[in-house]
């Protein structure tokens, strides 16, 4: 019957082009079984029919259920960031989690996450590691590509962390007003501004007291991921920029 110790979760979850890929009754199902759940879509100007399908839940869980579109594509990170601002100047939540739209990890595990937040960490992000009794389906290139990237931004941000990048973060209103109060220089890398934005703001030893990286049970790579294969060039260009802005806020926070 759900987690029934945990307190509300506001879920985010960008949508573009998603209406063969929603996976409906997975929603459907959570979210008749988690009553303190609240699912928030944002439609990032589909151009497909993703907006009925988002409107079909809405109709169905007008309760538990939340949505806004973007009159133009956005991208992930400035949608993200618009539900986030929405919700805090409307007061709408005190703990919030965005997830990728193919539930790659599930909705049930995002918002069991949330026991951390309620133990005292403020930014819970969960990481794609490979362990004894989980599961994790990623392809070999995506995996290797992965494991290069995260090495690189390991280095940038001088902090240990496996995964930066898995789609499942959980944060409460102070680090939502902290860290989505400001445009992000990248449309996909910005899962890093977010721990740079944390890390400048507090300083390590305390912003890593506020953070706990968790092993996922289960992660199954979906496929038909909506970053382009030229964005691995790209790439390079955001991270470079994220890193002199991570340094010039480290020098003015000295």
């Amino acid at each position: 019957m759900g987690n029934k110790n945990l307190g509300q979760l506001l879920i985010i979850i960008p949508c573009y082009n998603e209406y063969s890929r929603l996976p409906i009754s997975e929603i459907q199902n959570f979210l008749t079984k988690e009553t303190r759940a609240t699912l928030f879509f944002i439609d990032d100007a589909s151009t497909d029919n993703t907006i009925d399908r988002i409107e079909a839940l809405e109709n169905q869980f007008p309760a538990k259920v939340l949505k806004l579109s973007n009159s133009k594509n956005l991208g992930k990170a400035e949608s993200i960031r618009k539900v986030v601002r929405y919700c805090l100047a409307h007061k709408i939540g005190e703990n919030f989690a965005y997830l990728d739209a193919d539930l790659a990890t599930s909705l049930e595990e995002c918002y069991s996450y949330l026991q951390f937040l309620e133990d005292g960490k403020t930014f819970v992000f969960a990481s794609r590691i490979l362990k004894i009794g989980s599961i994790v389906e990623r392809k070999f290139l995506r995996f290797l590509s992965g494991r290069v990237i995260a090495s690189f931004i390991s280095n940038l941000l001088d902090i240990k962390v496996y995964d930066t990048q898995c789609g499942c973060k959980l944060f409460t209103a102070t680090i939502a007003k902290l860290t989505f109060d400001k445009p992000f220089i990248s449309k996909w890398l910005f899962d890093v501004e977010i721990f740079s934005r944390i890390l400048t703001h507090y300083g390590k030893p305390q912003a890593l007291a506020l953070m706990d990286e968790i092993p996922v049970k289960k992660w199954i790579d979906k496929g038909d991921s909506k970053v382009k294969l030229s964005y691995f060039f790209r790439l390079w260009v955001d991270l470079y920029c994220i890193w002199g802005s991570h340094r010039k806020n480290l020098n003015l926070n000295e």
